[in-house]
């Protein structure tokens, strides 16, 4: 099963840094932009929560150096994530 490659370390701090950088983006979105509607606010913090967490299960779960199917299998709830996310926009409107 082990194909036995070697990876080179993964960029840590710099993950960290822009998963930080982003927290500070999150932040600073949610308190300038007060007068932006409801569901822009909403899009704008998803976008940006989404894009952390694929960073943290790329580097800090190692999912960049697995192989495809261990992929898919993370993967596969995605599209129910998608469905409760809508929803619960849905009812906020």
């Amino acid at each position: 099963m082990e194909t036995g490659e070697e990876h080179k370390s993964p960029p840590y701090m710099t993950v960290f840094v822009v998963l930080a950088a982003l927290t500070v983006a999150e932040v600073l979105f949610a308190l300038l932009f007060t007068g932006l509607p409801k569901f822009w606010m909403a899009v704008g913090l998803i976008f940006m929560a989404v894009w952390k967490a694929v960073l943290v299960a790329m580097y800090y779960m190692h999912l960049r150096f697995e192989p495809k199917r261990l992929w898919i299998l993370v993967a596969s709830p995605i599209p129910l994530a998608i469905i409760l996310v809508v929803v619960v926009i849905q009812e906020i409107f």
